[in-house]
């Protein structure tokens, strides 16, 4: 695949960004491309693999050596049609996805991987613009109904996949706008919405339904679900980790998933009461993942007086760590643009008290060093280091300390069973709850997890719920060990 030497020949290059000082003036996407002629080069690195561990890294199975192999070709027509093959939406997955295919890439052993994310970005970028994506509206319908509940990248793969089969399709979103946490909960300046409307206009005039501000068991009534041949439940993990600390209830402590979620309507002129504001404040992000990042950048163009960072565990590894070798996704330090945007990272620290004044506004945090004892059969213990107690000014605090699982609500009305971790119940492969034609797919029935794995679920679910309408299907699946199947 790609050019037989294109791996020695080549380094790899990624895209840039705009300035620190220039982008934090504004919300939208800053990465400067890379010429058609350096995106040729990349794929050409890709290697001539004996057995391609991509593969295995993408939940969706990519075809990835194939792809990049008619990048190197030039057949970027070709390239789109391969990569739309296994993954409905890459224009997200090319800006969001943490890339596990690159850490389980056979080049990444000895030099760095092929840069297949930014690659699979561009083809699809290339297919908008050359008009190449169009709707694929079923030739016939077989007149069965399915209820998609939740629109994010899980009820929208279902969704697209199920009307292709030939069902009639109804996606219910209780936000005013579709897209689930792609919407709200990630950043204009990681994903601009327009990217999010250009494909939602290919899925409804395709034949789906979208109907959104409706709450499916609180503002619609669930009886009415009875009347659709199959429901798929893909509304996502969103109940959010708070701390057992005192002082939680303090004016200033804030989700991280709120604080987003107001900039981003604000931004698209949504009316928000009391938006949550970092500007002039010392802010605290409490959580060292991804969208403890998303709170940094936008602390930053929020004009933030300070930014501070708590993670409790310890400080990644710069390199790959031992106890995570090839192909496995690693232990590793991750800095994102945001963090490059201005940050003071800590680790190994435990926020004991969320100190107020007498208004009850939040005025400081109090903390302690902590270190992870470890005892060979035994859950690692956090121990406090004496002597390292210090306090931190602080007006705002942003737990960013990611979801414990999926609400209840509907798996209450429905009769669903959860699973210990509250996630709703249904088997990995078959998407089956315990009530016959009710399927769950994506953060609902896994735990908070990737788009990537959203997006396959949904897929691998559309496939299981037209085989239980139709007796068989033609959609494409994978085994559960993430090859590809015959149709």
């Amino acid at each position: 695949m790609g050019k037989v030497t294109g791996f020695k020949e080549f380094e790899r290059q990624d895209e840039k960004y705009i300035s620190v000082k220039d982008r934090i003036k504004h919300y939208k996407e800053f990465t400067v491309p890379l010429s058609e002629k350096e995106l040729t080069k990349q794929g050409s690195r890709c290697m001539d693999c004996g057995i391609p561990f991509c593969h295995s890294g993408c939940p969706l199975g990519n075809l990835i050596p194939d792809f990049n192999h008619m990048v190197h070709q030039g057949e970027w027509k070709k390239a789109s049609w391969i990569l739309h093959s296994t993954n409905n939406f890459p224009e997200f997955t090319g800006r969001l996805c943490p890339a596990p295919c690159e850490k389980s890439c056979v080049l990444g052993i000895i030099e760095d991987p092929v840069s297949i994310e930014n690659i699979e970005k561009n083809i699809v970028e290339r297919a908008f613009k050359e008009g190449w994506i169009k709707p694929q509206p079923p030739k016939t319908r077989t007149g069965k109904t399915v209820a998609i509940v939740g629109s994010g990248p899980a009820g929208l793969a279902a969704a697209q996949q199920l009307n292709r089969a030939g069902h009639t399709v109804t996606v219910f979103e209780r936000d005013d706008e579709v897209g689930g946490l792609l919407r709200y909960g990630i950043p204009n300046f990681k994903m601009e919405k327009e990217i999010i409307d250009r494909r939602i206009a290919i899925l409804e005039a395709e034949g789906i339904t979208f109907k959104t501000n409706v709450n499916v068991g609180v503002n619609y009534n669930i009886e009415k679900l009875k009347s659709f041949d199959a429901v798929v439940l893909c509304g996502g993990a969103t109940e959010r980790r708070s701390l057992p600390t005192p002082g939680i209830d303090a004016d200033g402590v804030v989700q991280a998933m709120d604080f987003l979620t107001q900039q981003t309507k604000v931004l698209f002129g949504k009316e928000v009461k009391d938006q949550v504001m970092a500007t002039g404040k010392n802010v605290i992000v409490i959580g060292g993942g991804d969208t403890g990042s998303d709170c940094i950048g936008t602390s930053n163009r929020q004009g933030a007086k300070s930014v501070v960072n708590f993670e409790i565990m310890p400080k990644p590894p710069g390199h790959r760590s031992p106890t995570t070798p090839w192909p496995f996704w690693p232990l590793q330090l991750k800095t994102s643009s945001s963090h490059e945007e201005g940050v003071e990272r800590n680790w190994l620290i435990n926020t004991k008290e969320f100190v107020t004044d007498e208004n009850g506004k939040l005025t400081a945090l109090k903390t302690v060093n902590v270190e992870w004892k470890m005892v060979p059969g035994q859950r690692p213990q956090l121990i406090e280091i004496k002597g390292t107690e210090k306090t931190w000014p602080c007006d705002l605090a942003l737990l960013a300390l990611g979801f414990t699982g999926p609400e209840s609500t509907l798996a209450d009305q429905l009769g669903i069973d959860k699973d210990a971790r509250s996630n709703y119940k249904a088997e990995y492969g078959k998407y089956q709850t315990n009530v016959s034609n009710i399927f769950t797919a994506g953060d609902m029935r896994r735990g908070q997890s990737l788009i990537v794995w959203a997006i396959s679920e949904g897929r691998e679910a559309a496939r299981q719920v037209d085989i239980y309408l139709m007796g068989k299907s033609e959609l494409p699946s994978k085994d559960v060990s993430g090859d590809l199947v015959a149709m």
